[in-house]
Order: structure tokens, then C-alpha cells, then sequence
């Protein structure tokens, strides 16, 4: 596996951007938009939507990025089943390697058991949006 979105990756959240940030801004070449965009766009999924609360924000990301290759950008496309079922991938994936999709949970803020790391989320979301990106 090309490790090279991972580590633009980690080199993004080293700079502080946030997880969905990393995530969706590792790809911003292959879907064409320019990573001020992205970054833009993905802000307020960063922490888990606000406070650790909603889905973890590395898989909100990569599920941006499938939808971004996948739409054909309106509804006379119709790619809304295809990117449906994309997602539903990334989700059940990310879910299986991770443990959680809620950030909260996932960083055990209330169990005092971490179940994966920012850190580890990122780059998981990473390498199934790669593993999607290979299996279109």
C-alpha cells in the first residue's frame, strides 16, 4: 500500500489541521479541489462534529472524499446509490478496525479506555479511502 497519503496525512495534523481535515485534504490532487477548499469545507467536522459528540471526524472525511469521486454532481447523475454504498463501506470498515464511530468513545473520554487514537483514525480512514480509490 502507497503510504504516501498517509504520511501528507500525519504531516497535516502536525500542522494542526483537524482530523476530517487531514483526512480529506491528503486527497485534494485526486479529486481536483484545491486544499483551502477542503479544509474549508471540512472544519466543523473536526472533533467529532463539535466537542467528541458525533462521528468521528477522519471517517466524516474520507466519506467526503468518496462522495466527491463518486457524484457526478447533480441528481440527473444519479451516483446517490453508488455513493451511498460507498460510505456504507467506509463505515462498516472504519467501524471494524476502529471499534466506534463516535469520537467520545473512540478516544475514551467517558470509559477511560482509549479505544483508537486520533492518530490511528486518521490513518485508517486514509488507507480504506485508498483501498476504495484502488476498487473503483
Amino acid at each position: 500500500m502507497d503510504m504516501h497519503y498517509v504520511e501528507k496525512a500525519r504531516q497535516l495534523r502536525s500542522k494542526g489541521y483537524n482530523c476530517a481535515q487531514a483526512v480529506a485534504c491528503s486527497f485534494s490532487e485526486v479529486v481536483g479541489l484545491d486544499e483551502q477548499v477542503l479544509f474549508s469545507m471540512m472544519e466543523g467536522f473536526g472533533g467529532g462534529m463539535g466537542g467528541h459528540q458525533a462521528t468521528c471526524g477522519a471517517l466524516s472525511g474520507a466519506v467526503a472524499i468518496a462522495g466527491l469521486v463518486t457524484s457526478k454532481g447533480s441528481v440527473e447523475g444519479q451516483t446517490k446509490a453508488l455513493t451511498y454504498a460507498k460510505s456504507k463501506a467506509l463505515v462498516q470498515a472504519f467501524e471494524a478496525r476502529c471499534k466506534s464511530l463516535v469520537c467520545k468513545d473512540l478516544l475514551g473520554e467517558e470509559t477511560g479506555v482509549e479505544l483508537h487514537s486520533c492518530e490511528l483514525c486518521v490513518e485508517d480512514a486514509v488507507l480504506l479511502v485508498q483501498e476504495m480509490l484502488q476498487n473503483r
